[in-house]
């Protein structure tokens, strides 16, 4: 008998698949038979399939629109009602009235507008982001194509973006490799954003440190703080081409703080026991000063959780902004460099 190597299918008639304590047993009728060595598995059965989840009645959002269609008739009863007894009073006020009942529909309407584009705004960057990671996991360069078209539309109309645009447009015929194009991609155009968006969170923290560390009441120190977390959230979007209105900010506020959720807040790992060492020396010095890093050291996690949650693209060809990056000096003199 030839013992060659030869190829064949394991998923074949002609071959038949017996566990290691079975080989010396009386095989069935097959020209190959393959002993699985100890510890291996085989057919092994597929692990049953989790049941999908059943989709709850939207009761909160059921609840808020029947609200505000409510509260909507109220004041177009109210509005007519007052319109009518000013035209049996004065027909001047009650054209005046009705003006301003026009303009205020007209400013309803507007921000009406705005909220839509700015949730439509958010949503598109969640999905680049999320076609951008199976993109460089498939590494299909017509799926990274998809993406740097996507990418190049969203920053259109921003001039600091226009020589990283230019330098993605030179290089369009010269890349097949899709994970290289996203890497392009990604250092063009992410390199100057993250760089802004590093600084804006080390200045946050390095105010909200400075402001909660002499501020004389705790009520202050909590409103300065969820105030300055809520603007570095804004003004992170902001450079990374998000235009959040009042529910997209409450939806990227979701985003963040489930973030935070995930990583832990303070996570393990990214400077932690410099953080304990920097905040335990501060609480030596002074209690007000180790309240004050602390605060920093939140607000500096915020930033880095909005940074994870607004970028359109996630960090694979550059390295993530860690926490000593941004906040590794909370109470220098002068303006770190990040």
């Amino acid at each position: 008998m030839s013992n060659r190597p030869r190829a064949f299918r394991l998923d074949s008639a002609d071959v038949a698949a017996v566990p290691a304590d079975a080989a010396h047993a009386p095989q069935p009728p097959a020209r190959v038979v393959v002993a699985a060595e100890p510890g291996e598995i085989v057919d092994a059965p597929l692990a049953p399939a989790e049941p999908p989840r059943r989709r709850r009645a939207p009761w909160v959002g059921m609840l808020l629109s029947a609200l505000g269609g409510l509260a909507v008739f109220g004041i177009g009863l109210w509005v007519d009602s007052l319109v009518r007894r000013l035209f049996a009073i004065n027909p001047g006020l009650a054209w005046a009235a009705i003006a301003l009942a026009a303009l205020a529909g007209l400013a309803l309407l507007g921000l009406l507008t705005r909220e839509t584009l700015g949730v439509l705004r958010e949503r598109k960057i969640e999905r680049l982001r999320q076609a951008a990671g199976e993109a460089h996991a498939a590494n299909s360069d017509r799926d990274a194509r998809a993406v740097v078209k996507d990418l190049d539309a969203l920053y259109a109309r921003r001039a600091d973006t226009a020589r990283a645009r230019a330098a993605l447009a030179n290089i369009d015929e010269t890349i097949i490799d899709g994970q290289d194009r996203l890497a392009i991609a990604e250092r063009e155009l992410m390199t100057p954003l993250d760089r802004r968006a590093r600084q804006a969170v080390a200045r946050a923290a390095k105010q909200v440190s400075l402001v909660t560390a002499v501020s004389p009441r705790a009520i202050v120190d909590v409103g300065f703080v969820l105030y300055s977390s809520f603007t570095l959230v804004r003004r992170v979007a902001a450079i990374y081409g998000g235009r959040p209105g009042f529910f997209g900010f409450l939806r990227l506020a979701r985003n963040v703080a489930a973030h935070l959720a995930v990583t832990g807040g303070m996570a393990a790992g990214d400077g932690l026991v410099q953080q304990a060492m920097g905040l335990g020396l501060a609480a030596k010095v002074s209690a007000r000063l180790g309240e004050g890093v602390l605060n920093g050291m939140l607000t500096a996690r915020v930033g880095l959780a909005a940074i994870d949650a607004c970028r359109p693209m996630p960090f694979h060809a550059l390295p993530a902004p860690t926490f000593t990056e941004v906040a590794g000096h909370l109470f220098d003199n002068g303006e770190k460099n990040v």
